[in-house]
This record gives C-alpha cells, sequence and structure tokens, in this order.
C-alpha cells in the first residue's frame, strides 16, 4: 500500500475515542478520490463508532466535509451524538481495539485478511509480524507493522 494514501490508525485516539480519527480521515480521502475499497459508514470500526455514539453517519460526513480540524470535529460530536461518560468511552475503545475474530467464520475472514496481506507483500505469512486483533490488521495492512 505505499503508493496510496491511508487514514491514521484506529489505534490514535481522539478525545480518547478510538477510531473516530481514521473515520475522519476516511470520510476526507474518500471524497477527495484517494480511497475506495475501504469499509464505509456501515459496516466495520465506522459502523461500531456511529452506534456507540448514536450519532447520524450522514450529519457527520457532512460536518467533516464542511471543513474544520480536529478538535472542532470533536467538539461537533459531542455536541450532536449521545453523551459517554470518560469511563465508558475508555471501555468502549479498549474494546474495539481489542477485538479480533469470535467465531469460526470470523476466524477464517482474518486468516484470510492476513495471508491476503503476505500475498500483497510478495512475503511468507510466516514472516509477518503476529497480530490478533482487527485493529492489528488494519495497521499491518497498512504497513504500520
Amino acid at each position: 500500500m505505499s503508493n496510496q494514501v491511508c487514514p491514521r490508525s484506529p489505534k490514535a485516539l481522539l478525545g480518547g475515542i478510538a477510531h473516530l480519527g481514521r473515520f475522519i480521515d476516511k470520510i476526507r480521502l474518500r471524497h477527495a478520490g484517494k480511497i475506495q475499497d475501504y469499509n464505509y459508514i456501515t459496516v466495520g470500526f465506522d459502523k461500531h463508532l456511529v452506534d456507540f455514539l448514536q450519532v447520524d453517519p450522514k450529519a457527520f460526513e457532512q460536518r467533516v466535509l464542511a471543513g474544520g480540524t480536529d478538535e472542532e470535529l470533536l467538539v461537533w460530536v459531542k455536541a450532536n451524538s449521545r453523551k459517554p461518560s470518560d469511563q465508558e468511552i475508555a471501555q468502549w475503545s479498549q474494546g474495539l481495539l481489542s477485538s479480533g475474530p469470535k467465531d469460526d467464520a470470523a476466524r477464517q475472514r482474518f486468516q484470510g485478511r492476513v495471508q491476503a496481506i503476505a500475498t500483497k507483500r510478495g512475503v511468507p505469512l510466516s514472516s509477518l509480524p503476529s497480530v490478533s486483533t482487527w485493529a492489528g490488521v488494519i495497521d499491518l495492512d497498512e504497513e504500520r507493522l
């Protein structure tokens, strides 16, 4: 992926919230035509984030596209979503970042993603860093690991 622009890691916290900065990046990059093959809004970490915050994803998308800093967007999120406590945010973020495949079908998808990364890099699977979480797979795929 070295030629592709990647959104920041889901591990980069914004206001203590995992994936929020990445979600902002994905909106900006997608609308700039720089990423197309990413899960977007209705699935994956985006959906988990939207559900946790109970924020209108289309309204948030429009706010991001209107411009502003991460801090300004965080203020908007806090004003237009449910009001989780700092403890709820920390627990949710930790849960998201530590989540891995929970059933056989998910384990197969997980292993398939890791194998696809090895194939894309042209290396044996055994040469890749070991990952056990979905966030780890994202960081591996985007060459942060």
